[in-house]
């Protein structure tokens, strides 16, 4: 399959489709007739390219090749995933599945941003109306893992569970929505909250910006990690989701809300929404409202990350399907040429890993270094099952020398080799760069101990021979500038 997505419609969505694709590896071919489309692209990537590396413990794939198009046709030639993303007028998005019909590879999927036409609306007429699906992302679609994927009885299951599968290796949850409907499935609770919130702010219960605070002060980070449901069968306590019906399934019927109900959309409740909101946030530009939110969006889901948990776990998985094939994910026996430095980590600097000067924290250092030395205990065979049996390294010494300056988003590579490894000690040289840029440098000195008697201990037979043969091939090295030394020493 060629990795190549042809995005028709460069607004705020397609914008976003086309950064998850790019900053994945993939070719993205563009047509949108906006002629400020490139420039508005522009800044979306500029804020992906901010953000999306920092969600992953593994650097993403090199980038892709951006290119803008004349034509729908230029843009979808040798495409594999065509996104459209245009307006949400059912006569323009026929028009346009026409003419991607007419230019497109009858094997690629044809996926739909709407939120408001269900898929057999959009087939209807279609040269091809099995390769046209709903592909409901959202926004920014360059952080948020949810697209819902909507097929009719005309799509083949082998084109939804390929659509799905590549959605998924770009970090996507594809949630599969056997059944259309209206609006799909969550933006029906998105008009409900919705509805309801202009009922109160009509009738003067609450403002624009504390209606906001009742979501993200309370449900809002509840339903953010657990949704619904599960958030509720914990509310029931030890008894569960039936003790919370049973308690709180009569309210049911007692008219709290009015979602039966819509309040006149007149000039009047416009305004009103509208003062409000701008007195709310119109301190900050539409640009640096994205970037707040972006921040806020990358700590919240690298803190589900380290949890391995809703959306955190989609990007564990990410992470573990980045390295499987690759050098990071090998063991010892897997790496042919022992001679060489070992690549340990490959990533991008968090948006959270900096400090008040812009730079990376000094608790990260050690952090990445850390990590890299974790990577090398696995590699060697010390990995969790072999420290259930009783058995580990523990750092004794650690050396960290900073070199260079790093920055949020810098993409870093970590070379590891071994100094030293007989018996019960392990002594290791991590090199920290940015491309040729040497960045930094961490020196760990190692000893194997039991678990059961906290002392030093001979570590297994297996893991021995391992860390031996790297020690051996390293040894024709030339030794590492700055090995050894003490703080304060002169360099």
């Amino acid at each position: 399959m060629t990795k190549i997505a042809g995005i028709i419609g460069g607004g705020v969505i397609g914008g976003g489709w086309a950064a998850r694709f790019l900053l994945n590896g993939w070719d993205v071919q563009v047509y949108d007739p906006d002629p400020e489309a490139e420039r508005k692209i522009g800044e979306v990537l500029a804020n992906a390219r901010r953000s999306l590396p920092g969600l992953t413990d593994v650097a993403l794939p090199p980038e892709g090749t951006l290119r803008f198009c004349a034509s729908i046709a230029e843009a979808v030639t040798g495409a594999s995933w065509i996104q459209e993303s245009v307006p949400e007028r059912l006569d323009l998005k026929h028009a346009t599945f026409a003419e991607i019909a007419a230019a497109a590879d009858r094997e690629a999927i044809v996926g739909s941003s709407t939120s408001g036409f269900k898929p057999s609306q959009l087939q209807e007429g279609a040269a091809h109306p099995g390769a046209i699906l709903v592909c409901h992302p959202f926004n920014p679609v360059y952080l948020l893992p949810l697209v819902e994927v909507v097929p009719t009885d005309k799509n083949a299951p082998q084109t939804v569970e390929t659509a799905k599968e590549i959605l998924t290796s770009l970090g996507f949850y594809p949630l599969h929505v056997r059944q259309e409907i209206d609006a799909h499935i969550a933006d029906r609770f998105l008009e409900a909250v919705w509805r309801e919130a202009l009922w109160l702010v009509k009738d003067g219960i609450a403002t624009t910006e504390e209606i906001d605070n009742a979501i993200r002060y309370g449900f809002g980070i509840r339903w953010a990690q657990m949704g619904l449901f599960e958030t509720y069968r914990v509310a029931g306590g030890e008894a569960g989701m039936k003790h919370f019906m049973a308690q709180f399934g009569p309210c049911l019927s007692w008219p709290w809300t009015r979602l039966t109900d819509v309040p006149e959309f007149t000039d009047e409740l416009v305004e009103l929404i509208a003062g409000q909101s701008d007195a709310q946030s119109g301190a900050y530009g539409i640009r640096e409202l994205e970037r707040i939110r972006d921040n806020n969006l990358v700590a919240i889901l690298r803190a589900l990350r380290q949890q391995n948990w809703g959306a955190g776990a989609l990007i564990v998985e990410q992470d573990r399907q980045m390295r499987a094939g690759t050098v990071l994910g090998a063991m010892a026996a897997d790496i042919v040429d022992a001679t060489q430095p070992i690549p340990t980590i490959r990533r991008a600097i968090p948006l959270d890993w900096t400090d008040y000067n812009g730079h990376m924290n000094e608790a990260k250092y050690l952090q990445v270094f850390g990590d890299a030395t974790d990577r090398i205990m696995e590699m060697v065979g010390c990995d969790a099952d072999y420290i259930a049996t009783g058995g580990s390294y523990f750092t004794a010494e650690t050396h960290i020398r900073h070199i260079d300056e790093v920055h949020a988003g810098t993409r870093i590579e970590l070379r590891t080799r071994f100094l030293g490894g007989t018996g019960k000690k392990m002594h290791l040289w991590h090199e920290m760069y940015a491309g040729d840029r040497l960045l930094a440098t961490g020196e760990h000195f190692m000893l194997h101990v039991s678990l059961e008697t906290r002392r030093p201990s001979e570590p297994s037979e297996h893991i021995r021979d391992a860390v031996q043969r790297f020690v051996a091939g390293h040894a024709g090295l030339p030794a590492p500038e700055g090995a050894g030394r003490a703080v304060g020493q002169p360099r």
